[in-house]
C-alpha cells in the first residue's frame, strides 16, 4: 500500500497552486488539478484505479473519496472528478465519475455505481446506494432522499478557497506541488 506522504508516494501528482495538507491520507494513483484544497483528515484512495481531481474543488475534514470501482479484466476504471465541486465534512464518496459545480454535503454516501453530472447537490446525510446516473441540476435533500431538479447550478467557491488558501497554511504542513500547469498556447497576432 502506498504511503500517504507526498515524498513517498510516487503515484502523486499535486498541481501548482493546489493546498494539499500533509495530515490527509492519499493512496494510490492520484492527480490533483490546480488550486484545489484538500483538507487535513481527508482520505483519497485510489484502491482499483486511478483518481483524477479537477481544479478548484474543496475537500473538507473527514471526507473520502475511493475508487473501487472494477471492470471485467480486473483493472479499475479512473475516477473523474471535475472541478468547483465541494466534499462537505465526513462525505462518503465511491461514485463512478462527478461532473462539474456540485456539492456533497456533510455525512453524504455515494455509491460505487453512482454517476453524478453537473449542478448537483446530494444533501447532508442522504444515501445513493443504487445504480444510477444523476442528471444535471438534480438536488438530493430530506431524510427520505427526495428529487427535484434546480434552475441554476451551486456558485463556484472561488471565494472560500481564497480565504483557505490564506489560512490553512497558518495551521497546517502543506504537501508541495510536484507537477507544472500545462502552459497555455499564447497567441501571436
Amino acid at each position: 500500500m502506498a504511503s500517504k506522504k507526498a515524498g513517498t508516494n510516487p503515484n502523486l501528482k499535486i498541481a501548482a497552486g493546489a493546498l494539499v495538507c500533509e495530515d490527509c491520507e492519499l493512496v494510490g494513483d492520484i492527480t490533483i488539478g490546480s488550486r484545489t484544497v484538500i483538507h487535513p483528515k481527508a482520505r483519497i484512495v485510489a484502491e482499483s484505479g486511478p483518481i483524477v481531481i479537477g481544479e478548484y474543488n474543496i475537500i473538507e475534514e473527514l471526507v473520502t473519496i475511493t475508487n473501487s470501482s472494477k471492470v471485467d479484466n480486473g483493472s479499475g476504471k479512473v475516477l473523474i472528478i471535475g472541478n468547483n465541486n465541494v466534499f462537505e465534512v465526513g462525505a462518503n464518496v465511491h461514485a463512478v465519475r462527478i461532473g462539474d459545480h456540485n456539492v456533497i454535503e456533510s455525512k453524504a454516501h455515494i455509491g460505487p455505481k453512482v454517476e453524478i453530472g453537473t449542478g448537483c447537490i446530494v444533501g447532508a446525510g442522504c444515501k445513493l446506494t443504487m445504480a444510477e446516473q444523476l442528471a444535471d441540476n438534480t438536488v438530493i435533500y430530506g431524510s427520505k432522499c427526495e428529487r427535484r431538479i434546480q434552475r441554476e447550478r451551486p456558485p463556484a467557491q472561488t471565494l472560500q478557497i481564497d480565504f483557505l488558501t490564506k489560512i490553512l497554511p497558518n495551521y497546517h504542513y502543506l504537501m508541495k506541488p510536484n507537477t507544472q500547469p500545462a502552459a497555455r498556447a499564447s497567441s501571436k497576432k
